[in-house]
């Protein structure tokens, strides 16, 4: 059975002859570049993916640090690893968004009554 914490495109293929590790780095840049991981994809807690995908932790925890190294992923602490934008403008964009939609929550606005205020202020701002 399937865990439908785990991102559909981390998964490990037999028949490639790459490390596990490099194997996951490899399918977490390739799901940024493609949008199936797009930023602020919450990744799934070491011990979960490495359970998932039938590895030690120690393998899914290299792959995180490596990916951070690369600033692919950044990490925050207990909330976990995400996935960051491609370029600055995009992850402070990103940032923006998130704080953004926080706010919105705690005002009980919807998704739609938020988009539609983003739409005008941007509207407006280009003038």
């Amino acid at each position: 059975m399937e865990d439908p914490s785990i991102p559909p495109g981390l998964f490990l293929d037999a028949g490639d002859a790459r490390p596990p590790s490099e194997q996951l780095r490899h399918r977490v840049q390739e799901g940024r570049a493609d949008g199936t991981l797009p930023p602020g994809t919450r990744l799934p807690p070491v011990r979960r993916l490495a359970e998932a995908l039938g590895l030690a932790p120690g393998t899914v925890a290299k792959a995180y640090r490596e990916l951070e190294a690369a600033g692919v992923i950044e990490t925050r602490g207990r909330q976990g690893s995400f996935v960051r934008a491609a370029d600055r403008t995009e992850d402070l964009a990103v940032q923006a968004a998130r704080r953004y939609a926080h706010e919105i929550a705690g005002l009980g606005l919807s998704a739609e009554q938020a988009l539609e205020l983003v739409a005008a202020e941007v509207a407006r701002g280009s003038r």
